[in-house]
C-alpha cells in the first residue's frame, strides 16, 4: 500500500506543479474539477444509507453551484462566494417546502448539500484566491501550503506506523495515534522551515512557526472530519480514483481544511 501511494504521488507531482505554476484559468479549472469530483464523492458518502435521496432536485441544483463558487474565486470575489451559498440555502429551503409531500428526505438532503458546498468548493476556493492569477508569488504560496500539509500527512503516517501506541480519536479513526499526530506536526515544522529558508527568507520566524503548526493542526482536523463522515456511512474510502490513496477527498481533506487558515495568514498576518 505504501509503495502504491508513493508511485501515485510521484506520477501526479509533475502535472500538479505544472498546473500550479501555469495558474490562471488552467489552475481554476483544475480546482473546479477536483471540487466536482470531491463533491460527487461526498454525496456518495453522506447518502450511502439512502441512495434514492441523491436524485432529488436540491442535489442536482447543487452541482451547478460547485463550479460557480470556484469561478467567483477565480475572479477574486470572495464576497460573491458567500452570496452563492446563501442563495443555494434559499433555493434548497424553497424546494424542501415544495417537495416535502413527495419526498420526506428532502430536508435532510438540503442540509447535507449546503454543508457539502461549504466543505468542498467553499474550502478549495481558498487555493484559487491564494494562487491569484499568473503571478509567481501565488504559485509559491500554494506550493508552500502543500509542502507543509503533505509533509504532515507523511510524517503522521510513518510516525504512527512505527511509534504509534496511544489512540488519538478512537471513536472517529481507530488507527490514528497521538504519536502519529506529533510526528505529523514535527514534519510540518521541519519541511515548512526548509521551504521558508529557501523561498521566503524574509518572513518572520515566529509567525512562520505558528503558521506551520496551524496548518498541521487543521490538516489533521480535516483528515479526522472526513474519517468521521466515512465511519458514519460505514465505508473505508471516499472513492478509488487514486491508487493507494483512495478518492479525491481522501487525498485533499487535509489541504482543504488548511487552505482558509493559510489565506488568513497570507492576507492578514504575514
Amino acid at each position: 500500500m505504501h509503495l502504491k501511494r508513493w508511485i501515485t504521488g510521484l506520477t501526479l507531482l509533475p502535472f500538479l506543479l505544472y498546473i500550479i505554476f501555469k495558474g490562471g484559468l488552467l489552475f481554476s479549472a483544475f480546482i473546479a474539477l477536483i471540487a466536482l469530483l470531491g463533491f460527487w464523492e461526498y454525496l456518495r458518502v453522506v447518502f450511502n444509507d439512502s441512495r434514492g435521496a441523491i436524485g432529488n432536485p436540491v442535489v442536482w441544483i447543487s452541482y451547478l453551484v460547485v463550479p460557480a463558487v470556484v469561478t467567483a474565486a477565480h475572479h477574486q470575489a470572495p464576497a460573491f462566494i458567500f452570496h452563492l451559498i446563501v442563495l443555494l440555502f434559499l433555493v434548497c429551503a424553497f424546494l424542501s417546502v415544495l417537495f416535502y409531500g413527495r419526498d420526506g428526505l428532502i430536508y435532510e438532503s438540503a442540509k447535507k448539500v449546503v454543508i457539502g458546498i461549504v466543505y468542498i468548493p467553499g474550502l478549495l476556493s481558498y487555493l484559487v484566491l491564494i494562487r491569484d492569477g499568473r503571478e509567481l508569488d501565488g504559485a509559491l504560496w500554494v506550493i508552500f501550503i502543500l509542502v507543509v500539509v503533505f509533509a504532515g500527512d507523511i510524517g503522521a503516517l510513518y510516525a504512527g506506523t512505527f511509534l504509534g501506541r496511544h489512540k488519538l480519536s478512537p471513536a472517529v479513526s481507530p488507527k490514528k495515534t497521538i504519536e502519529g499526530s506529533l510526528g505529523g506536526l514535527s514534519a510540518n515544522v521541519l519541511l515548512g522551515s526548509l521551504y521558508k529558508l529557501v523561498v521566503f527568507p524574509e518572513l518572520n520566524w515566529g509567525v512562520c512557526l505558528l503558521f506551520f503548526i496551524s496548518l498541521g493542526a487543521m490538516g489533521q482536523m480535516g483528515d479526522l472530519f472526513e474519517s468521521g463522515l466515512k465511519r458514519v456511512a460505514g465505508i473505508k474510502d471516499s472513492g478509488g480514483l487514486l491508487p493507494g490513496h483512495g478518492g479525491i477527498l481522501d487525498r485533499a481533506d487535509a489541504a482543504m481544511f488548511a487552505a482558509p487558515v493559510a489565506y488568513l495568514f497570507k492576507v492578514y498576518i504575514f
